[in-house]
């Protein structure tokens, strides 16, 4: 099972669109475990994006997460990542398909509704910054049983 860190941006929250897209997650099979919603400061949205220092977009980037609250979470399942990163779309909405996250409710890079973890190096790296060991849930639905058996 692949670990991934999912956040909701302050565009998401402020329209009305965590639980579609939640829903979304849910129904193409990943498993949440760890969710939690917050106001991030300035110093840690910097450590978030510290890929993105020195870039031209870096302030904007930092003053639209902390304009207001987002919802940080860790979901899990086969290939995880590559699962949530093909249903957000492009990080380009004009680039997006119709019927991705991005694609169906965001319309310019900028307020791009949702982040996602785009490597197993960014989703540790993410998932630290934002979640404690204690605070990811571990457990197992009856379905998974049926598919992956006892392992």
């Amino acid at each position: 099972m692949e670990k991934t860190f999912i956040m909701l941006k302050p565009d998401a929250v402020q329209r009305n669109l965590a639980g579609e897209i939640i829903g979304r997650l849910e129904k193409k099979g990943l498993k949440l475990v760890a969710i939690k919603m917050l106001l991030l400061s300035n110093t840690l949205a910097e450590r978030h994006y510290e890929e993105h220092l020195g870039k031209s977009f870096f302030q904007n980037l930092v003053g639209f997460i902390t304009s207001g609250p987002v919802i940080a979470m860790v979901w899990e399942g086969e290939n995880a990542i590559q699962v949530a990163r093909r249903m957000m779309g492009n990080t380009d909405p004009q680039k997006s398909e119709p019927g991705t996250i991005r694609g169906d409710y965001a319309l310019f890079t900028g307020n791009n509704i949702v982040h996602g973890s785009d490597s197993s190096q960014s989703a540790m790296r993410e998932i630290e910054i934002f979640f404690t060991p204690s605070e990811i849930i571990s457990y197992r639905k009856d379905l998974e049983y049926w598919i992956y058996g006892d392992r």
